[in-house]
C-alpha cells in the first residue's frame, strides 16, 4: 500500500504560531519606528495589541494553520474592512517596506518567504482604494 503524500502547509513549513507571533510581532515595531511608516501608523489606535491579535490570527489561518480569524470574525473581507481609510500607493509601499523586514527577520526558509512576500504584495496592491487604480475601473483583479 503506498504512502499517503502529505502537504505541508505554509504555516507548518516556516515554524507555527511562534513564527507568526514572531512576524507579526517585528511587523507593528516596524509600522511604530520607520519614519516611512507613519501614514500607516497613523491609521491605527495607540494601543496596537488588539490588531496584533487579529493579524496574528489572519496571518497564521492564511498560512493553513487553526482557523481562529474565520471563527472569531467570518470572512476576511479585508478591502471592505478598510475602505474607511485611505489606502494608495505610498501606504501599500509602506505596509510592505514594514512586511518585507519582519519577513526577512523571522523566516528563515528563503523561498518560503519570497512565497509569502509575493502572495502578500498582490494582496497590499489589492487593498488600495484611492481614484484610478486599475482594479477600480474595470479591469481584472490582480
Amino acid at each position: 500500500m503506498a504512502e499517503a503524500e502529505t502537504t505541508v502547509s505554509m504555516f507548518e513549513r516556516i515554524g507555527g504560531a511562534p513564527t507568526i507571533e514572531r512576524l507579526v510581532d517585528a511587523f507593528y515595531t516596524r509600522m511604530d519606528t520607520l519614519p516611512e511608516a507613519r501614514t500607516i501608523r497613523a491609521m491605527h489606535a495607540p494601543d496596537l495589541e488588539p490588531v496584533r491579535e487579529v493579524l496574528r490570527r489572519y496571518l497564521g489561518e492564511w498560512m493553513g494553520g487553526p482557523k481562529l480569524y474565520s471563527a472569531e470574525r467570518g470572512h476576511p473581507r479585508l478591502r471592505q474592512r478598510h475602505m474607511g481609510f485611505a489606502i494608495g500607493n505610498e501606504e501599500r509601499d509602506a505596509w510592505l517596506l514594514c512586511m518585507r523586514g519582519a519577513l526577512d527577520e523571522t523566516v528563515s526558509d528563503s523561498a518560503a518567504r519570497e512565497e509569502i512576500y509575493g502572495l502578500l504584495a498582490r494582496l497590499a496592491d489589492w487593498m488600495r482604494n484611492q481614484d484610478g487604480n486599475p482594479h477600480d475601473t474595470g479591469m481584472q483583479r490582480p
